[in-house]
């Protein structure tokens, strides 16, 4: 599923807390329930429980189905989980988690930096061991996690020409952006260049992110002179 086809009702979906537990309540139940079920569970009135299960209805992450227990009357319709394809888990993960980080006074930015400064410690060893030049480690490194990146000819900047967090980042780009930049900019400090030069411009174009490096990263980064 693109994401022109998850706007608006999949991201609104999910923006909101209470849709989020209670789609993670459906998740962990296993099996279907009605919306006076998920009212008690959630501590809703119940025509609370069924303005947010029609919501994550429209957006097609849960689906309803009626009771045939064979009892007489009106059956009661229930309420189960869409099971997530593994990329779909990823997208919905990214967004909750950006979405609560959003939150914060200032956007998330800090703290999805800090995120991606920690992130980057899982390849601090394979970085400081690195016999490749110039932005070549960093290159491997986004190349290794999907962002399909282009280093420019002068070796300044890199062409993000894909991302595996696209949807999450075009709903919370102060968020999951920081995190990427978080990471780029302690992967620089890790080789020995001037973090601080370092800057990434989101969605330059439709499917383009670029990395400014900066510095000429091709110069001993050692070199005082």
């Amino acid at each position: 599923m693109e994401f022109e086809e998850r706007s608006p009702g999949w991201h609104a979906a999910l923006a909101s807390p209470i849709r989020r537990s209670v789609l993670e309540f459906l998740v962990e139940s296993g099996e279907p329930l009605d919306a006076p079920a998920v009212a008690a569970q959630m501590n809703l009135h119940v025509t609370t429980a069924r303005f947010h299960l029609e919501q994550l209805l429209g957006a097609k992450l849960i689906r309803r189905e009626p009771d045939r227990s064979g009892q007489r009357g009106r059956p009661r319709i229930r309420f189960t989980a869409v099971r997530a394809a593994r990329g779909d888990a990823r997208d919905q993960l990214g967004h909750a988690l950006a979405s609560v980080l959003a939150e914060d006074d200032d956007g998330g930015r800090a703290r999805a930096i800090r995120a991606g400064e920690k992130w980057s410690e899982a390849f601090a060893g394979g970085l400081t061991a690195s016999t490749s030049a110039g932005a070549t480690p960093l290159v491997e490194l986004l190349d290794q996690l999907e962002f399909a990146p282009q280093l420019d000819e002068e070796g300044r900047s890199i062409a993000l020409t894909a991302c595996p967090f696209r949807e999450a980042a075009r709903a919370n780009p102060g968020v999951v952006c920081a995190v990427h930049l978080g990471l780029i900019q302690r992967v620089a400090l890790t080789l020995g260049h001037d973090d601080s030069a370092v800057e990434l411009r989101p969605f330059v174009g439709p499917h383009l992110c670029v990395v400014d490096l900066g510095t000429d990263w091709n110069a001993d980064p050692h070199d005082p002179s």
